[in-house]
């Protein structure tokens, strides 16, 4: 019997000179970057940021700070459904993919898989499931199967022969920090991702990158100004080479850089015990333009998209799927 859920990926080259495909979410950040009258000159302005970013941390046997460039590939997945309907795709996460050019060699090697991560499945969860699971003070309170599905839709998809073909080794994602917690550095250092903190409690972020098999830890690496959250299966420590480690921070950090510039590019660094404020006033914009409040409302745009094409239309097919389905253990 056919696998009623299948999967296919295609790449897209993140230069200045990318343009969104009609699938792509346009929450995305590279999408966003990629938008407006200075789309170009904001693209352009991102990669450098990254590319600096990635020498100052790679520093050994780079006295120019010039020998290595970061390239970038956008990663699309798209699921394929078997149904009574008849076959169908619906596109379903993208991530980036990095390589590393070491400008002194002419060596290119792997960088990280993952980095960015975007599902439209994630929109339909936080725009639309959980604004209708509110609580009579105001509160969130998800109901108990929220994130399921999307945690098994990713867990197939790493174990699908369209992922294993391509690459080698699991995703880490890295977004920011969450500013409803309180994060404590613990006294570990680790020498490409730097001070390690830890929270109290978890994140709603968190337990729904546990449903998908992912477990966090929380790094500061040297020259920055605040944790970033790093989600990942295996050994983040031991599974990744420091170049691997630092194309995923220079890559994430200037994307928080733009689009959470009071947490991550504030003007003095997090203290030992810290809890990150988008109400921050003393941090130093960058000049890419990004506008927060139209990427919310697109979320939930781009939410109700996948309600009516995904999960209404599918409804049945995926509730026979996912029943035969384990959730993904951290």
């Amino acid at each position: 019997m056919p696998d009623a859920l299948t999967f296919s990926i295609s790449s897209t080259e993140f230069n200045e000179n990318y343009t969104p495909s009609a699938d792509s979410r346009l929450t995305t950040n590279f999408a966003n970057l990629a938008r407006g009258e200075h789309c170009q000159q904001n693209l352009r302005n991102a990669l450098t940021m990254i590319n600096r970013r990635f020498n100052s941390l790679a520093h050994w046997d780079n006295p120019d700070g010039e020998r290595y460039a970061l390239e970038l590939e956008i990663i699309s997945a798209n699921v394929h459904l078997n149904s009574t309907q008849g076959d169908q795709d619906f596109p379903l996460l993208e991530m980036l993919d990095t390589s590393i050019l070491d400008r002194k060699t002419g060596v290119r090697s792997r960088g990280a898989i993952g980095n960015n991560f975007s599902s439209y499945v994630r929109d339909y969860d936080f725009s639309v499931v959980l604004p209708e699971s509110i609580d009579a003070t105001g509160r969130p309170v998800p109901p108990a199967d929220f994130g399921d599905l999307h945690g098994r839709l990713f867990e197939h998809f790493l174990n699908s022969a369209a992922y294993r073909e391509r690459f080698e080794q699991l995703p880490v994602i890295c977004i920011s920090v969450s500013t409803s917690k309180i994060y404590r550095r613990n006294g570990n250092r680790h020498p490409v991702l730097g001070w390690e903190y830890r929270q109290d409690e978890d994140s709603l972020t968190d337990a729904y990158f546990a449903k998908m098999g992912l477990r966090v830890r929380y790094f500061m690496p040297e020259g920055s100004v605040a944790p970033l959250a790093f989600y990942f299966r295996g050994d983040l420590l031991g599974d990744y080479t420091d170049l691997q480690l630092i194309s995923l921070i220079s890559t994430m950090e200037t994307f928080q850089k733009i689009y959470r510039p009071e947490i991550y590019n504030a003007n003095s660094p997090a203290p030992a015990i810290y809890q990150p404020s988008l109400g921050a006033q003393d941090f130093s914009p960058t000049r890419i333009s990004y506008d927060r409040e139209e990427r919310t409302q697109l979320g939930k745009i781009q939410g109700k998209f996948t309600e009516e094409h995904f999960i209404a239309t599918h409804r049945e097919l995926l509730e026979s799927w996912a029943s035969n389905c384990t959730v993904p253990a951290a």
